[in-house]
């Protein structure tokens, strides 16, 4: 079995052309990777924004589930 060798280039533009047929024929990809960027962002967002520094001792929180 003879082994054949590619170069960096080539691989280089195959692996872009097989990106750029998978996000044209698929978008919804695309667009479920965008969607979940946003969501991740603003849910950073959302917990700076709410990060206030102060903290409840685990039992306190453990007590409230358990009720």
């Amino acid at each position: 079995m003879e082994t054949q060798g590619i170069s960096r280039s080539e691989l280089k533009e195959l692996m872009k052309e097989a990106l750029i047929s998978v996000l044209t024929e698929r978008t919804d990809l695309l667009e479920d990777a965008v969607s979940e960027a946003i969501l991740d962002m603003k849910l950073g967002l959302a917990m700076e924004e709410g990060d206030t520094g102060d903290y409840e001792p685990e039992s306190e929180i453990m007590s409230k589930l358990m009720d």
